[in-house]
C-alpha cells in the first residue's frame, strides 16, 4: 500500500510540477523576446566576459556590468542611430509618395512599356493593369492618413520596445553574473543525462553565436554595399534602401535582390541603361558574392548545418517568429540534428552491447 501511495504521490507531484511550469511559462510568454535576446547577448559576449574575469577575479558584478556596457556601445547605440536615420528617410519617402513627386503608377507603366512580357504575363494570370494602377493610387493617397492614424500606435510600440530593451538588459546582467551557476542548475534539473544536456547547451551557444554574428555581418555588408551603389548612382534614399536590403539579407540567397533587382529593371525601363547595367552587375557579382561567400563561412561552417537547411530553417523561423526567427530557425534545426545524432549514437551503442 505504501508503494502504491508513493507512486500516486509521485505522479501527482509531476502533474503539479508540469502545471506550475506551464503557468510560469505563460506568465513569461509576453517577454519571451527579451528573455531570448538576453540569453543571446550572454552567449555572444561570453568570450569578452571570460577575458574580463581573468583580469578582474573576484568582481563578478563589475565584470557583468562592464560587459553589458560594452554590449550597449557596440550594439544598442548603433542600432538606435540607424533606426532614427531609417525613420527619417522613410518619412521623407512617404512625403514624396503623398505629394506625387514619386508616382508608382508611372513606374509600373514604364516597366510595362519597356518589358512587354509583363503585359503578357498579367493577361495570362488574368491581372488587370488598370486595377493595379488604381490600387497603387489608393495606397499612395492613404499613406498620409495611415501615418496620422498610426502615430499613437507607433508611440505605444516604441514605449513597449523600450520596456523590452530595459528588461533584456536587466536580465542579461544577472545572466552574465550567474550564468555558470544557472547552467549547472539546468543540467542538474533536466532528466536528459548530464552529458547530453551539456552537449545540447554547447550546441545552443555555438549556433546562437554563429547565427547572430554571421547574419548580422552579412546584413551589414550587403546593406552597406547596396546603399553605397545607390548613392553612387544617385538613386533617392540610399540609406533607406541600404537598411531595407540589410534587413532583407537575413533571408539567405534572395534577400537583398528583392530591392536591387527591381530597381535595376526600372533603370532599364527609363532608358538609364548604363546605371541599370552597373546596378545589375554590381548586385549579382558584389552584393550576391558577399552572401554566397560570407554566409557559408560565418553561419554554415560554425553551425555545421548544410546551406539548404540554413535557408529553409531561416525562412521558416522568420515566418513563425518574425525578425527573431533568423536566429530561432537555425537554432531549432541545429538542436534537432544534434538531438538525433545523440539518439543514434546512444541507440547504436546499446544495440552493439
Amino acid at each position: 500500500m505504501s508503494a502504491q501511495r508513493e507512486q500516486l504521490e509521485r505522479r501527482a507531484f509531476l502533474m503539479f510540477l508540469a502545471a506550475v511550469s506551464l503557468a510560469f511559462g505563460a506568465i513569461l510568454w509576453p517577454f519571451w523576446g527579451a528573455i531570448f535576446w538576453a540569453c543571446a547577448i550572454v552567449v555572444i559576449f561570453a568570450p569578452l566576459q571570460q577575458w574580463l574575469q581573468q583580469r578582474l577575479p573576484g568582481y563578478p558584478n563589475s565584470v557583468a556590468l562592464i560587459t553589458l556596457l560594452l554590449c550597449m556601445v557596440v550594439v544598442v547605440v548603433p542600432v538606435a542611430f540607424i533606426s532614427s536615420a531609417f525613420i527619417q528617410e522613410g518619412m521623407q519617402f512617404y512625403q514624396r509618395l503623398d505629394s506625387g513627386e514619386f508616382d508608382p503608377r508611372q513606374v509600373l507603366q514604364r516597366l510595362r512599356d519597356a518589358f512587354p512580357i509583363i503585359d503578357r504575363a498579367m493577361l495570362e494570370f488574368g491581372i488587370s493593369g488598370e486595377s493595379i494602377r488604381d490600387d497603387l493610387t489608393a495606397v499612395v493617397k492613404s499613406v498620409s492618413g495611415f501615418m496620422a492614424r498610426e502615430t499613437l500606435v507607433i508611440g505605444q510600440n516604441t514605449f513597449g520596445f523600450l520596456i523590452s530593451l530595459a528588461l533584456m538588459l536587466y536580465l542579461a546582467f544577472f545572466l552574465l553574473r550567474d550564468g555558470d551557476k544557472l547552467q549547472d542548475l539546468i543540467v542538474q534539473a533536466l532528466p536528459l543525462g548530464d552529458q547530453r544536456e551539456r552537449a545540447l547547451l554547447q550546441k545552443f551557444s555555438e549556433v546562437t553565436r554563429a547565427t547572430v554574428k554571421g547574419n548580422l555581418v552579412v546584413a551589414l555588408v550587403q546593406g552597406a554595399l547596396g546603399g553605397f551603389i545607390f548613392w553612387i548612382l544617385d538613386i533617392p534614399g540610399p540609406f533607406l534602401w541600404g537598411v531595407v536590403m540589410a534587413i532583407l539579407s537575413l533571408i539567405p540567397a534572395v534577400g537583398a535582390a528583392l530591392i536591387w533587382l527591381p530597381v535595376s529593371l526600372y533603370l532599364f525601363a527609363t532608358g538609364a541603361w548604363i546605371s541599370g547595367t552597373i546596378l545589375m552587375a554590381y548586385g549579382a557579382l558584389v552584393i550576391g558574392l558577399a552572401d554566397n561567400v560570407l554566409r557559408p563561412l560565418l553561419v554554415g561552417r560554425d553551425t555545421k548545418l548544410p546551406d539548404y537547411v540554413v535557408l529553409f530553417s531561416t525562412i521558416g523561423g522568420i515566418s513563425l517568429f518574425g525578425i527573431h526567427g533568423f536566429v530561432i530557425g537555425p537554432l531549432v534545426a541545429a538542436l534537432f540534428m544534434a538531438s538525433w545524432q545523440i539518439f543514434m549514437t546512444d541507440f547504436n551503442q546499446q544495440q552493439s552491447s
